[in-house]
Parts: C-alpha cells; structure tokens; sequence
C-alpha cells in the first residue's frame, strides 16, 4: 500500500529513496519532499535542482488552454498584409509555407510546418492532455505516452525563433510597400508567451508523481 506523504502541495509516493542529477555538475543526491515555494540546490555546486511551483497544474491547463487558442487564431487570420502600390497581400503561416514549396524550398517549408505547427501542438496538446485530468487524479489512456512525447517535443517548439525570423523579415520587406501586422502576429505572439507560461510552470516531478498515483488506483 503506497502512502501519501503528509503536508505537502502534492502526494509523493513514499516508496525509498528518490535521487536527481544536478544538470550542472551531474552529482547524484537525494530528493527530498518539498513545501509549496520551496526550492531545491545541488548540495556540490549550488544549482537548483527543482522548485515547487505554487499551483503547478493549474497553471499548465489555463496556458495550454490559452495556447491552443492562439494557435487556432495563428493558422486562420492573416499574420501579415503588405500593401504595394495597388496590391494588397495577405499571407498567414500556412499560405507562406505553401509559397515556399511552389518555389522550389520544401525543406523550409515542412520545416516551418513542424517547428511551428506540429510540434507546438504536440507539446500544448500533450501538456493540457495530460496536466488537466491530474488535478483531479484521473489519468487518461496513454498519459505516460503523452507525457514523453510533448517532453520530447519541448526543444523542437520554435516559436520565439520564427516570430524573431518574421521581425526581421519585415523590415525588410519595409522597403517595398506598407507592412500592416495582422491578427495572425498578434496570436503568434500570445501563442509564444502562454507556450512558454505553460512549459515554464510545470513541475515535473510532480507531474510524474501525481500520474503514477493516478495510474496506480486503476490497478
């Protein structure tokens, strides 16, 4: 019979020991149960190992949720319009990317697809999927495999460095023609501050705690 540990923000399994690498140093040590707030440090180097953040899961869903809201209001609505003398120009994410692969850049344009399309799905998808039903100790089919895969597709969530890239672009494009930001940049932009909001607030012990205790009360 596992049992809950007393006190704290969410129930760690008390079942031995549990130990973490330091990503700095690589030492070895114990992990010990923390109070909401509470940090913590690499007792060799003094890096923080993990926090517990104050309402962890809570704050995953409301960005997920948010985020994927954007994302919807990214791929729909126009990201930029460029006037040049009688010519109007509307183009959103999926639009440029098709324009890439008509000429003759299918690298670049499965590439701006995956970085931000598939993959920031697969995170706040995955995240929301997962983080939802555990504040209320329900874990869903395949949560375990929801919860490598959108960890996995974390670093590969290029949003910021594609708004960065766009940015650029049109300040460039400033020469031809009048360049009005459209409701597609604006979205990018809450889709990329919720995103992070979300990875950013997530503790993952915690995470995977709360998902073994769900998992193990269907056993």
């Amino acid at each position: 019979m596992k049992r809950l540990a007393p006190g704290l923000s969410w129930p760690r399994i008390e079942e031995g020991p549990i130990q973490v690498a330091c990503h700095f140093c690589d030492a070895l040590q114990e992990a010990p149960r923390l109070h909401e707030g509470d940090a913590a440090h690499c007792c060799r180097c003094g890096e923080m190992l993990y926090q517990n953040r104050p309402r962890s899961l809570a704050r995953a869903t409301a960005f997920s949720s948010a985020a994927l809201i954007f994302m919807v209001l990214v791929h729909i609505f126009p990201s930029v319009t460029v006037d040049s003398g009688s010519v109007r120009h509307e183009l959103t994410i999926l639009q440029a990317a098709n324009a890439m692969l008509r000429e003759g850049n299918p690298l670049i344009a499965v590439g701006t697809v995956f970085f931000t399309m598939v993959a920031p799905l697969v995170l706040v998808g995955g995240l929301l999927y997962v983080s939802a039903p555990l504040r209320f100790g329900i874990a869903l089919p395949g949560a375990k495999v929801v919860t490598r895969w959108f960890q996995l597709c974390e670093p590969w969530s290029m949003l910021e460095v594609f708004l960065f890239g766009i940015l650029i672009a049109l300040l460039k494009l400033g020469a031809i023609g009048d360049i009005h930001l459209g409701t597609g940049m604006w979205a990018m932009t809450g889709l990329v501050i919720c995103t992070a909001c979300a990875v950013a607030g997530i503790d993952r012990l915690e995470l995977w705690d709360r998902l073994e205790i769900a998992l193990h009360k269907h056993d």
